[in-house]
C-alpha cells in the first residue's frame, strides 16, 4: 500500500508560527529582558525591591542582584533605594528606569510584529 503525501499549496499554512524572546546584552551580560522589565515595573508599583520580589515569587537576593546588575550596566541608575529604619526603606524607579521600561516595551512590540510577519511568510 502506497503512502500518500499531503501537498499543501504555497502559503496555505495551518498551525505553524514563529516564536522568540528578545533581551539586551552588554558585553555578554544580560542588561534587560522581559523578567527584568517586569521587576522594574513591580518596583515602580510596590515602592520596594522586597515587595516586588515577593509579588514575583522571587527571593529578595535574586531581585537585588538583578537590580544591581542593571544599575551597574546603565549609564545612570535605573533604581534608587533607601535603607530601612524607623520610616522604613524603599526603592523607586528613576527617569532612566522609566525610559528603559518604555524603550524595552517598544522593542518588544516591534519584535512581536517581526515574528508575525515572519509567520505570514512561512511556506510549508
Amino acid at each position: 500500500m502506497k503512502k500518500h503525501r499531503s501537498v499543501k499549496k504555497k502559503g496555505a499554512l495551518t498551525g505553524y508560527s514563529c516564536h522568540g524572546r528578545i533581551w539586551i546584552e552588554n558585553k555578554g551580560e544580560t542588561f534587560l529582558g522581559v523578567g527584568r522589565v517586569v521587576l522594574l515595573q513591580r518596583i515602580q508599583e510596590e515602592g520596594s525591591i522586597a515587595a516586588a520580589a515577593r509579588s514575583m515569587e522571587m527571593s529578595y537576593k535574586h531581585a537585588w542582584d538583578l537590580v544591581d546588575s542593571m544599575n551597574r550596566q546603565a549609564s545612570s541608575p535605573l533604581v534608587e533605594s533607601s535603607k530601612g529604619g524607623k520610616g522604613g526603606g524603599g526603592a523607586r524607579i528613576t527617569k532612566a528606569g522609566e525610559q528603559a521600561i518604555t524603550d524595552f516595551m517598544e522593542l518588544q512590540r516591534r519584535f512581536k510584529l517581526f515574528l508575525e510577519r515572519e509567520t505570514a511568510e512561512l511556506k510549508w
